[in-house]
């Protein structure tokens, strides 16, 4: 692999914690220079800016949603304003560390993400909100992948492998204790300090970078035009997606649809005929990686959508802290981390097939059971939830090594970089689309099962109509201080029943992969490594 190639091959520790090694990792060690442990130290401190932000807003989004008096789609915006920059412009914020100095671009990129965290902690109402989140997205496409790349450029070979293995062990850490953390700040003091953490961290990366050498690749050049018109492909999408759950399938709506289509088209078009695409369309003439990066494209669409609605449904439906909720899938977090490894070593020996079968579809099944534990359980955690953060933490440890390994070997060794890189970005876009398309069904779906559960409450039209009105606000509807408790309680029920059919719907997705896995592996029994 070479240094252009790493600067792509960054894939965010909270999709496959622990699971980042190489078999240098088992050689016998040696030293680190000074200038490799100080490369060490600001990427994992840097990356954790982006990936500790990836996982702790959304604890937040219930306080943010009530403070500033959100939508549905105000919530969507949050998270989707930065997925959408994140996802558009990953490879070419490798491009622009491979052209003008990975160093240069990896401290702008920490300057833009620590100015634009300020100005969400001091954001007066959503729509700078949603300005600063953007800014956030773009900062964070310029450092995230710079991280794995210094470490290419800076680590001597025979000890690269073991600079990886470091750094996504430390990325582990960060994505068990990150909702957590972000959980305790919001009860603690305010949804703002989720973004206030992230200044002193950007003051100390910043500090460290001085030490840190700097490296380029002459003769690269970032593709702007594919960045502009993916970035309107996407965003077209996912607004149209996200507008028609608020305000119907309006002129507006079909207007961003078109943008939409202009965007991947145009995009399509530009990389068949430029000299130096930032997505080779040939690789998907490959079965294997046309298959993996549309189980990525299906599974991890399906943990993002679910990600984001778990905590309002703990902490607006079932009455958890913040705290609790950032808690509550610990132990997913423990089992990807403590075992996938060991199941991409078997993977390695015995082909990933099975495991990118079974991975999904036993991932699915744990969504489902998140959304249908509160039938038998009332709501409490042991066992409407530990069982499916348990079966779903199962699925995804199968899955997220092999998946790893399958990816960068699908197209060979000289083109590991750039197919690690495109699935990197296929897993955030897929996050993007799938929040706004099952949001759309969750507010759908939260308007019906108002409507049912009210009624059989014994609400008044007036309350039920209102209540459905309102039913784009989630959990933070606005009922009479005259409502009775019963009222209430319908209201939580309604959004639980909503929630639960967007678990189904992601558990779905999950299996669809799970197919994808078992018919485009078909007679692969190993995959060739990327070092082969």
């Amino acid at each position: 692999m070479n240094l252009t190639e790493l600067s792509t091959a960054a894939p965010p520790p909270h999709l496959y914690p622990g699971a980042v090694m190489t078999e240098q990792t088992a050689a016998r060690p040696t030293p680190l220079t000074s200038a490799e442990r100080w490369t060490l130290a600001a990427t994992v401190l840097g990356s954790s800016l982006a990936f500790l932000d990836g996982s702790v807003v959304n604890v937040a989004l219930a306080s943010l949603q009530a403070d500033l008096n959100a939508t549905a789609a105000g919530v969507q915006w949050v998270v989707n304003a930065y997925a959408l920059l994140l996802a558009a412009l990953t490879l070419t914020g490798g491009a622009l560390g491979d052209a003008y100095g990975r160093k240069k671009i990896y401290g702008i990129g920490v300057v833009i993400f620590s100015l634009a965290s300020l100005a969400c902690g001091l954001a007066p109402n959503l729509p700078s909100l949603i300005a600063a989140r953007t800014l956030q997205g773009i900062g964070a496409a310029l450092l995230v992948p710079g991280s794995l790349a210094m470490i290419g450029a800076v680590f001597d070979p025979a000890r690269r492998g073991r600079g990886v293995g470091l750094w996504s062990a430390a990325s582990s850490v960060v994505t068990l204790l990150g909702p957590v953390i972000g959980g305790l700040l919001v009860d603690a003091g305010s949804w703002r300090w989720v973004f206030f953490i992230n200044l002193p961290l950007a003051v100390m990366v910043l500090w460290l970078l001085r030490r840190v050498p700097e490296t380029q690749t002459p003769g690269a050049r970032p593709d702007w035009l594919g960045s502009v018109s993916i970035t309107a492909g996407l965003g077209g999408l996912a607004y149209a997606l996200t507008r028609a759950g608020a305000s119907g399938w309006d002129a507006l709506t079909w207007i961003s649809l078109g943008v939409s289509a202009v965007g991947f088209v145009s995009f399509l078009w530009h990389e068949a005929h430029t000299e130096k695409p930032m997505l080779p369309l040939t690789l998907f003439l490959n079965p294997v990686f046309a298959g993996t990066n549309l189980l990525t494209f299906l599974l991890y669409g399906a943990l993002g959508a679910v990600g984001l609605y778990l905590p309002l449904y703990l902490i607006g439906s079932l009455g958890y802290s913040a705290t609790a909720a950032g808690a509550s899938l610990l132990p997913l977090s423990l089992l990807l981390a403590g075992l996938s490894g060991w199941f991409g070593g078997l993977a390695d020996k015995h082909g990933p097939r099975l495991f990118l079968t079974a991975g999904p579809i036993l991932a699915g099944v744990g969504f489902a059971l998140l959304g249908f534990g509160r039938n038998w359980s009332g709501g409490g955690y042991w066992t409407a939830i530990l069982p499916g953060a348990l079966v779903l933490g199962l699925g995804m440890s199968l899955t997220v090594a092999p998946l790893s390994s399958a990816v960068m070997g699908s197209a060979g060794r000289e083109l590991s970089g750039v197919t690690s890189g495109v699935n990197n970005a296929v897993s955030r876009a897929a996050g993007l689309l799938a929040v706004a398309a099952l949001g759309l069904l969750l507010v759908s779906s939260y308007r019906s099962a108002l409507t049912t559960r009210l009624e059989v409450a014994g609400a008044s039209a007036e309350t039920r109509q209102s209540a459905v009105q309102q039913a784009s606000r989630l959990t933070d509807l606005k009922l009479p201080d005259s409502a009775a408790p019963s009222t209430r309680r319908a209201v939580n029920a309604a959004f639980g029943d909503a929630f639960r059919n967007v678990t189904f719907s992601a558990g779905a997705l999950s299996v669809l992969g799970g197919a994808a896995g078992f018919f485009f592996l078909a007679g692969r029994r190993r995959m060739a490594r990327p070092s082969e």
